[in-house]
């Protein structure tokens, strides 16, 4: 607490002008303490625990059951958000610069990193993957009798530093895109519009690479091994989105709805921003052939009305700011069209199921209520029926705090 509390001063100080020496300095007093007290934290809440889940005061404290605290956490993150992806306009419109120091204070990581001073994506960046790691630390101490979820989440945070904050900034170091080897179409739609793919055809040997890559993914390596594996191959161990849902996102995963009215809506939703994304970037295809004609003066609003309307307002202020009152995967239950793709691959073709032995089930109802996907599993073990469902990204916390072992993911 004392190391947290500092770290907040240190940062506040920071904000208000003292230097606190620059540099390196600066950002251990800051982040650095902040981070150290919040893993120590986590050390002492559960070194003296026996391995496996506790619940204890889950439902009675106020940031993880839509209290006071809980609403101001979410109001903090969706306040962020807006801020972050609305920055240059809100500057236009008299904003002061609220980001520019907070960003200063990473300038020595983006330096070392890309050659470059710390914008404010860079900001955001680190402290996503912060909230990754730290939080990420804090799984591997909740869940450390779980290998599965123990090897999960190390790949969560392996995939989240290297390859969507070391290796974007590199390559934007070398003047060469920085793309994401985590992100392809359609949830990073861009890479498949005519305007991101001739920008990475023309962008050298490593841009022709990205474009085929991102090619490869989407066409060949996303059905097999959703044949394979089920979503869980993306969903639960690769995407940054899952990855800060599993990690930050865990002390709220019980807020998910598992009413039948909640599934219906979940099912509309995802899978109308997929009919969306897909047509966008049809039309958007037979524009480029077309010259621009098809679509005239609209073409630039209408390249921008994804990235707008599902890119920044539902994934990032909907689907991160309303975790605490809706359960960590808001975005991905409701909105993000790679799950939806995936998930009619898993309910269709896929191998991956969870079985169940519901003459073991005791009926105590751990499995549906730590479902951050809002599936009733306990209807399921009741029946002693497979769960094969298109929203079910096999993260196996249902199996993992079942008392009985009456799940199993096969």
């Amino acid at each position: 607490s004392a190391l947290m509390g500092f770290g907040a001063l240190a940062f506040v100080l920071f904000l208000a002008g003292l230097e606190l020496g620059g540099g390196w300095s600066a950002l251990a007093l800051t982040a650095g303490a902040l981070v150290l007290g919040a893993l120590l934290w986590f050390h002492v809440e559960f070194r003296d625990t026996p391995a496996g889940i506790r619940h204890d005061d889950t439902f009675f404290r106020g940031i993880q059951n839509r209290g006071l605290l809980g609403w101001a956490f979410g109001l903090a993150l969706t306040a962020f958000y807006v801020l972050l992806y609305f920055y240059g306009d809100l500057q236009a419109r008299g904003l002061p610069a609220l980001l520019a120091r907070p960003s200063q204070l990473f300038d020595p990581l983006a330096m070392a990193l890309s050659g470059k001073p710390a914008d404010q994506w860079v900001l955001y960046g680190v402290l996503y993957t912060l909230g990754v790691w730290v939080f990420g630390v804090r799984m591997l101490w909740k869940y450390r009798h779980n290998r599965y979820q123990q090897i999960r989440t190390g790949s969560v945070m392996f995939f989240q530093l290297g390859f969507a904050l070391i290796l974007p900034n590199v390559l934007k170091g070398l003047n060469q895109p920085d793309y994401y080897l985590t992100y392809f179409w359609p949830l990073k739609s861009w890479y498949g519009e005519p305007d991101g793919a001739h920008f990475l055809w023309s962008s050298g040997k490593l841009g022709l690479f990205f474009v085929l890559f991102g090619a490869t993914m989407t066409l060949v390596a996303t059905p097999l091994l959703t044949w394979r594996y089920g979503k869980r191959w993306y969903c639960s161990w690769v995407c940054g989105c899952g990855g800060l849902a599993e990690t930050l996102g865990d002390p709220f995963r019980q807020q998910s709805s598992k009413s039948p009215t909640a599934w219906e809506i979940e099912r509309w939703m995802i899978h109308t921003v997929l009919v969306f994304v897909t047509l966008s970037t049809a039309l958007l295809w037979f524009n480029s052939w077309r010259q621009g004609q098809f679509l005239g003066q609209w073409s630039n609003a209408f390249s921008k009305s994804y990235g707008f309307l599902i890119g920044a307002i539902f994934s990032g202020v909907v689907g991160v700011g309303f975790y605490p009152l809706m359960g960590s995967r808001v975005w991905c239950r409701f909105g993000c069209p790679m799950a939806a793709i995936l998930g009619v691959f898993q309910r269709l073709f896929s191998r991956f199921r969870i079985t169940t032995n519901g003459g073991q089930c005791m009926s105590c109802g751990n499995c549906s209520t730590y479902c951050e996907m809002g599936i009733d599993v306990r209807s399921y073990a009741q029946r002693s029926e497979n769960i094969v469902r298109a929203s079910c990204v096999g993260c196996g916390v249902c199996a993992a705090v079942c008392p009985r072992g009456v799940l199993k993911l096969e």
